[in-house]
């Protein structure tokens, strides 16, 4: 039994069972297999990433994932400024497929609890770019909903 005054694993930073690199990289390296056979987002990859570009691609998405999930910093680069680039290709469907994709992967491939933590951080990324791209074009941002 902890004592009242004992911080809880949680509290110290300690991440859900099944939360470490190695988790890390089979959600990247399985989720960006399926984005690569997707209808809607495999074309829009395929257009920016050679084939044999892939794996700096997964390291670099390794790195970034990890950074997100377990804080260990080993992403540097700026997230947003290629989604901007994107135009038209990051738009509503896109990022609803990107989550359609992203959430049964993470369930199938980490334990529920650090499934769910890796789904909230990409639902809240996947909202804030969204923001972020509106307000790039000059649309209305209020108007935006998380997916």
């Amino acid at each position: 039994m902890t004592a009242p005054d004992t911080p809880s694993p949680t509290s110290q930073g300690a991440h859900p069972e099944g939360l470490d690199e190695a988790g890390v990289r089979r959600l990247v390296h399985t989720f960006y297999a399926r984005v690569q056979k997707d209808a809607v987002l495999g074309p829009i990859f395929a257009g920016r990433i050679a084939g044999d570009a892939w794996p700096v691609h997964l390291a670099r998405m390794c790195d970034f994932w990890s950074s997100v999930l377990l804080k260990s910093g080993r992403y540097e680069g700026r997230p947003l400024p290629p989604h901007l680039a994107l135009g038209s290709d990051a738009g509503e469907a896109q990022f609803a497929r990107w989550l359609a994709l992203f959430r049964p992967t993470a369930l199938e491939v980490l334990p529920p609890a650090a499934a769910q933590q890796a789904i909230a951080h990409a639902e809240r990324m996947a909202h804030s770019f969204r923001i972020s791209i509106a307000i790039h074009n000059g649309d209305d941002a209020t108007r935006i909903r998380p997916i």
